[in-house]
């Protein structure tokens, strides 16, 4: 058995308004598509994932996904479909799940449940029960219609290869299909039901995106991570901190910008991850990093929460020395980690400290920060 998924996502997504199709759209940090494509890549049972686009939508989806297998589709669906279809013809393919790209979120059993369901049929797709009253009429109300039997029918379907494929060389050329699952029946073969999700719901108009965007929020959960970092004085050198060049007498001492506060919130971020410290990632002994801009330190780890589909709720860094004074630099230091961070600069707290002249930061010798970081990533 070799299983491929097949995204389609070649539509144009005129009605969920925005500058780019939908499917290209953010959502909970990411591209539309690159979230159901992530969940097809990574299921074990899932050989290869293809993804069809429209005409001119090739840099749209390198910039969402990198170097991915791809091919064009057509002016329908069904056209993009049977693209990708015969793309894996010669694959040696035997179960194929199409899924479109506008249903971002795809739980793991639903995956698990479609590919069981083939060894019983040659079909199978995920299903909702119909929960709301059902009515005739236009103007006014008519009869209600019995929601027994009703079921709302999701993607992805999944079915045996050479039948779904043999469907779609059958079908009409002047017939449009209202899914696959519909085209499989008309060739006299069984489509089984399996449990859908909530979370599978299509993203059609503008609003269905802050839907999604509260479907997504609800299935993650909190982390917090601390980071605590310290530099040296040395006269001669910039005095850097949260992004910003700060005018002082002497500056801070290290391999990169030594900005103690960035190199804090950057440790702190990589912590709500569990992926270790800033010197695992940026050695010191590398000499690329000699002198570097601590942004982009942050940046990544940034990046990295993101990557695992996190979401960055709240930053507090409290930066410890007798000077210079913090206070009037505090609101440009907020702003440019802000910036760093992509967020609104009402998300970062800054606070400043001093050690009643005890210890080292006391003395004048150096500098300290220490920050926490909140975090809200997928179960």
């Amino acid at each position: 058995m070799t299983v491929a998924a097949l995204i389609v996502a070649a539509g144009k997504g005129i009605r969920a308004g925005g500058s780019v199709p939908k499917q290209f759209s953010s959502l909970a940090g990411k591209p539309v598509l690159a979230h159901s494509h992530e969940a097809l890549s990574a299921h074990p049972a899932i050989a290869q994932v293809l993804v069809v686009i429209g005409p001119g939508q090739e840099q749209a989806l390198a910039d969402a996904l990198g170097d991915t297998p791809f091919v064009i589709g057509g002016a329908e669906r069904r056209d993009s479909v049977r693209a990708g279809l015969e793309a894996l013809a010669d694959k040696g393919v035997t179960r194929v799940l199409i899924h479109d790209a506008a249903r971002p979120f795809l739980p793991t059993r639903v995956i698990d449940a479609l590919i069981e369901a083939l060894d019983h049929a040659p079909g199978a797709v995920p299903v909702l029960p119909v929960a709301d009253t059902l009515a005739r009429g236009e103007a006014t109300l008519g009869d209600n219609v019995p929601r027994a039997g009703l079921n709302r029918v999701q993607t992805p379907q999944a079915f045996h290869f050479d039948a779904i494929l043999a469907a779609h060389r059958a079908w009409p050329a002047d017939e449009e299909a209202t899914d696959d699952a519909q085209m499989l029946r008309r060739m006299g073969r069984d489509v089984v039901l399996v449990p859908g999700d909530p979370m599978l719901e299509k993203i059609t108009h503008p609003a269905d995106f802050a839907a999604a965007e509260a479907r997504y929020a609800a299935t993650l959960i909190s982390r917090s991570a601390t980071g605590f970092d310290v530099h040296r004085f040395e006269a001669g050198q910039e005095l850097w901190l949260g992004g910003v060049l700060i005018p002082h007498d002497k500056g801070l001492s290290g391999h990169s910008d030594a900005d103690v506060a960035l190199h804090a919130i950057t440790d702190a971020l990589l912590g709500t991850i569990g992926a270790g410290d800033i010197g695992m990632h940026f050695p010191p002994s590398d000499p690329r990093w000699r002198g570097a801009a601590s942004a982009q330190f942050l940046e990544h780890a940034a990046g990295l929460v993101r990557a695992e589909g996190g979401v960055i709720d709240f930053v507090d860094v409290t930066i410890i020395c007798e000077a210079p004074k913090i206070g009037p630099h505090r609101e440009a230091i907020r702003a440019s980690i802000a910036t760093i961070l992509g967020l609104p600069a009402s998300r970062i707290s800054l606070k400043a400290t001093t050690t009643e002249r005890l210890g080292f930061t006391g003395r004048g010798e150096g500098m300290a920060a220490q920050a926490i970081a909140t975090v809200r990533l997928p179960e």
